[in-house]
């Protein structure tokens, strides 16, 4: 017998491993994740994972089956459990009013809906998905529609996991942040999920707020990261405009304790399911209230961002004599980050594409995010002229640059002079995360280009 019923709507990047995480701590509390796609659940029930993270598949093994099941019966898991973890996906809105900004909340209202009716005794709902600010407020609204006798306490839990790192993040965390309603019932309700998360985390790092408190930290969390990362990335095209170096720049200032040198890595450029998704929607947020100046200031996080994309393809096009027409360019990495196979908002995504208008051929290399990059690619006019190779050695034969563009270790260490010598000459590096070692890829032959830094070229 349980001592406690948890449940959780949403079996992604997020739900999977944050219950994961909470059953190997908690084996005292029975934990169900459920999911709208039965080939999802399918998966997670399989020896094969739908999502990769470091120490995911150990920590399943341990418990799927014992305290941790999946299933696609949501009707069924909101009715056994008591606490109910919503995870679902929030896009930005690709339609009508906010189109390109707003958060698409359909999936999360059909969520709290389904709650509803099927909620046979009281529920602590937890809002898991990054939601904009006074969601909760809407949830429950619609959760006390009905004059019934069940009560629904709606607490805000927002996640701060970064992909890659997801595993070692929810067993040590920084902070642990719950917002509640300031009334003797949702300072129950958020004592609760206190006690759960205190089986394994300090109660120093358990921060409680008002639940408007919560909602916005998470988006202003992400909007800080990426502002760093877009402001380094602004820094990176005047060093290379005065043969300044970036990364001794980067280092320089990080050394400042007030700054720090966290996310202050010039690259190619940010991804990811977060950072683009909330900033847009703190700027929508921002102009709803007409707070213009203020909108106008985050957005230009965002158009940094795509500037620093853009000018990657221009600097490729530019040092390739003008020209990409049948070049055949390798792209080491396609994923937004290392150790995730995920490619939402991937800058490689978007290089590809550049690189396809180009009339170029690519080649994609990833070890773990291959099939998510054919997803991406399919809708392109010349598919054709991608191909999908996980051994990078055999990926760059026959190409005529190869461009870094996920920082997977793997890609420090390879044998770069066998590299060179299967491919066309003169032979480029495009180095688009700083990871390599440019002057001895130099040495070998390379033409070396990378983020913030003085080109090395032997013309």
């Amino acid at each position: 017998m349980f001592e406690k019923n948890i449940l959780c709507i949403g079996a992604g990047y997020v739900g999977g491993p944050t219950m994961a995480v909470i059953a190997d701590k908690c084996p005292h509390c029975k934990i169900t994740v459920a999911d709208i796609n039965p080939e999802r659940i399918a998966a997670w029930n399989s020896d094969r994972l739908p999502i990769y993270e470091p120490g995911l598949e150990e920590i399943i093994k341990r418990t799927r089956g014992k305290n941790l099941f999946f299933t696609a019966d949501i009707n069924r898991g909101i009715r056994e459990n008591d606490i109910i973890f919503v995870g679902v996906n929030t896009p930005t809105k690709d339609f009508g009013v906010g189109a390109g900004m707003a958060a698409d909340l359909q999936y999360w209202e059909k969520t709290a809906r389904q709650i509803l009716e099927n909620a046979e005794s009281s529920k602590i709902v937890v809002e898991k998905c990054t939601l904009p600010v006074k969601t909760a407020l809407a949830m429950e609204r619609i959760l006390i529609s009905t004059n019934n006798a069940i009560r629904f306490d709606v607490l805000s839990n927002p996640e701060f996991l970064a992909e890659g790192s997801a595993i070692n993040d929810l067993e040590n965390p920084d902070r642990i942040l719950i917002g509640s309603r300031e009334t003797p019932s949702g300072i129950k309700a958020r004592d609760t999920l206190v006690e759960i998360y205190a089986n394994w985390v300090p109660r120093e790092k358990i921060i409680t707020s008002n639940i408007w408190s919560s909602e916005l930290s998470k988006l202003v969390s992400n909007a800080f990261l990426a502002q760093r990362i877009s402001s380094i990335n602004a820094i990176s095209v005047i060093c290379e405009k005065t043969d300044a170096d970036v990364g001794e720049v980067a280092k320089a200032v990080g050394l400042d304790d007030r700054i720090g040198p966290k996310f202050l890595n010039a690259s190619v450029g940010f991804g990811g399911s977060c950072f683009k998704k909330d900033i847009l929607n703190l700027v929508y947020l921002c102009r709803q209230h007409n707070l213009d100046a203020v909108a106008d200031y985050w957005e230009g996080i965002i158009k940094i961002n795509q500037y620093q994309q853009e000018r990657f393809i221009l600097n490729m096009l530019d040092a390739m004599f003008h020209t990409l027409v049948d070049k055949r360019i390798c792209l080491l990495g396609f994923a937004f980050k290392a150790n995730t196979g995920d490619t939402r908002e991937s800058p490689a995504i978007f290089i590809a594409k550049r690189l396809l208008e180009e009339k170029a051929e690519v080649v994609v290399s990833d070890p773990k995010a291959l099939d998510n990059a054919r997803k991406d690619l399919a809708g392109e006019s010349r598919t054709e002229a991608v191909s999908y190779i996980e051994d990078p050695y055999r990926a760059a034969e026959e190409c005529h640059a190869v461009a870094v563009l996920t920082e997977w270790d793997l890609y420090r260490k390879l044998d770069y002079r066998k590299i060179y010598d299967v491919m066309h000459k003169p032979a480029f590096i495009f180095d688009g995360r700083n990871i390599l070692d440019h002057r001895k890829c130099y040495d070998m032959g390379f033409n070396v280009y990378s983020i913030g830094k003085p080109p090395l070229t032997h013309f």
